[in-house]
């Protein structure tokens, strides 16, 4: 039941010297921190947590799904990223979609097979250790861990086996079933029991002996593109053996002297940053953490950026996105002007939104590279649809795509999506004489909660003093567009004041209170990785100390931070 998911221990922040490693399974954050114990950097164990993941959490991510990852480099303070989403079949135009009967009113159910796109993450784990790993560990060695976990098995945890028992009755509800690679006598497994998945094994032990022509070529490919034809896709060979991943410069915005950098479209990482910006208009440490002032504030400027981010963001190879004028800090200083305490406002109309099971994960070495990684499936096991003999479900993030013909963000052949995860990463303000002092590696993965949770966990370090464990325990708020009733909805976690929601109700809100159970799942789960402890206002400035890691993991989910 979902009242038996109590959030009753007490999690202290996990403080370590010489590198750490926060992930939403504690094997995956076992297998990352093996890595940095064996020479490997923070790019090459966040790309074995990544496939630890895909072992232990395939309800949420995996190789048929996307990724993004944003690096910072100790040595030269340069912030890169990798875009690893995949694009759509070239053959599944807006006009191929009419044909089939689909318009912008009658899209595709969530889970149909024209909803998957060409998997991105193998590539982005591929070229992450390529670009930015140690290079004293091969491909091959920083897989090893998820290897061995797929086949000698491990014991599905608590929240997992939730989650994954949810998405098979989800699928089955929708006339699909998922594949017997991921069951257990037709049937999810239960939490302490162990799962061995062997076609995974091999998938993962291919792609690391041949990197990635060993995915997007040859019998893995191959199949992908036989079970998507059985099930009426358009996916090709050459599809597959097109892709590839793209080197990114991440986009940012300043607030109170701190930084943070986010990927650029497709990406959602614009929408946490004009959220900021809208923020920076107001006094909120003066209003007190989550009272009605806060949240009111909160929740109007939420619905500002995802409007605007819903209407101009897209593949940016497909069309010229006004970025820059979006993230001038006067845009949004006349968007924060329609904000009154008194009441919520009228009219703010986003396009669709749909949800999403993603893990973020983090990590920072000792030479003090930080690696901010997002990996997902998109809606649980996406499609549910199994390539024969490979392990892994196929993700929908094609569900994402308008099918209005004027929209930015409109299906086309060889188009990338909407994206809704995002990593992060926070630096000090930046100047020409100087390099940016890194301060934090996060992110809270969920869907169009992404932007929400990493505003607020950040400003409930840089506003009101916690500790990255507080920070993540802390009640959230999650805003949400339903489309059907043309309502936005004000979802408040449990630990929320119930006369808080009431006094949202009276502004006009349309409020959920209290949020509790597996159902919290809708405020994401995060992770966080500081820098010293610069968000502690009872230290003096000059006595932060930079060489301690501070670390979260957030207890919605089943993992954990560890350090050394």
């Amino acid at each position: 039941m979902d009242t038996d998911l109590t959030f009753s221990s007490r999690r202290s922040p996990v403080v370590s010297l010489h590198g750490c490693v926060a992930s939403s399974q504690s094997l995956a954050t076992s297998t990352g921190l093996d890595v940095l114990k064996r020479g490997g950097n923070a790019a090459d164990a966040a790309v074995a947590v990544a496939a630890a993941l895909a072992v232990a959490e395939p309800c949420s991510t995996g190789l048929g799904g996307d990724a993004f990852c944003l690096f910072y480099n100790g040595n030269t303070g340069e912030i890169r990223g990798i875009n690893g989403s995949g694009r759509s079949p070239r053959a599944q135009t807006l006009d191929f979609m009419e044909r089939r009967g689909y318009t912008a009113e009658n899209p595709p159910l969530p889970f149909d097979v024209l909803n998957v796109t060409v998997p991105g993450a193998p590539a982005c784990w591929c070229d992450t250790v390529k670009l930015f790993g140690s290079g004293k560990l091969s491909l091959q060695e920083v897989l090893s861990g998820a290897v061995e976990l797929a086949e000698v098995g491990f014991p599905v945890a608590e929240v997992t086996s939730h989650h994954w028992a949810n998405g098979v009755a989800v699928l089955r509800d929708a006339g699909k079933e998922l594949g017997g690679d991921l069951l257990i006598n037709n049937r999810a497994p239960k939490c302490g029991q162990v799962f061995k998945n062997p076609a995974l094994a091999r998938t993962l032990r291919e792609l690391g002996e041949h990197g990635k022509p060993a995915f997007y070529q040859g019998i893995v490919a191959q199949s992908i593109v036989d079970v998507i034809s059985q099930h009426g896709g358009v996916m090709t060979l050459d599809d597959l053996s097109n892709h590839d991943s793209e080197v990114i410069t991440p986009v940012s915005t300043e607030y109170k002297g701190v930084r943070l950098w986010e990927p650029p479209p497709n990406s959602q990482g614009l929408a946490a940053l004009l959220l900021l910006n809208i923020l920076e208009n107001f006094s909120l440490k003066a209003l007190g953490h989550n009272s009605p002032d806060y949240i009111h504030i909160l929740v109007e400027a939420v619905r500002l950026a995802v409007t605007d981010a819903l209407r101009y963001l897209g593949d940016p190879n497909h069309a010229t996105l006004p970025v820059e004028t979006l993230l001038d800090k006067s845009y949004s200083h006349k968007r924060a002007q329609h904000i009154t305490m008194d009441r919520a406002m009228e009219g703010v109309k986003p396009g669709q939104m749909t949800g999403s099971d993603t893990v973020y994960f983090c990590v920072i070495d000792s030479q003090g590279n930080a690696c901010s990684f997002v990996n997902s499936n998109y809606m649980c096991f996406g499609t549910g649809l199994v390539p024969k003999g490979c392990g892994f479900p196929l993700q929908n993030r094609g569900a994402n795509f308008s099918l209005n013909r004027n929209h930015v963000n409109c299906v086309a052949g060889g188009k990338r999506p909407y994206h809704t995860i995002i990593p992060a990463l926070l630096t000090g303000s930046v100047t020409t004489s100087q390099k940016p002092q890194l301060l934090a590696a996060l992110g809270v993965m969920g869907a169009f909660m992404q932007p929400q949770g990493h505003v607020q966990v950040m400003l409930n370090m840089l506003e009101f003093g916690m500790n990255p464990q507080q920070a993540l325990d802390a009640p959230r708020v999650y805003v949400q567009y339903n489309q059907k009733t043309d309502e936005w909805w004000v979802n408040l976690e449990e630990g929320i004041d119930q006369k808080v929601a009431e006094e949202l109700r009276r502004r006009g809100h349309k409020v959920n209170w209290p949020i509790t159970g597996h159902k919290r799942s809708q405020f994401g789960r995060g992770q966080i990785i500081t820098v010293g402890d610069w968000w502690n206002p009872s230290v003096n400035q000059g006595d932060h100390s930079t060489r301690v890691l501070w670390a979260g993991s957030d207890p919605r989910a089943d993992g954990c931070a560890q350090g050394y």
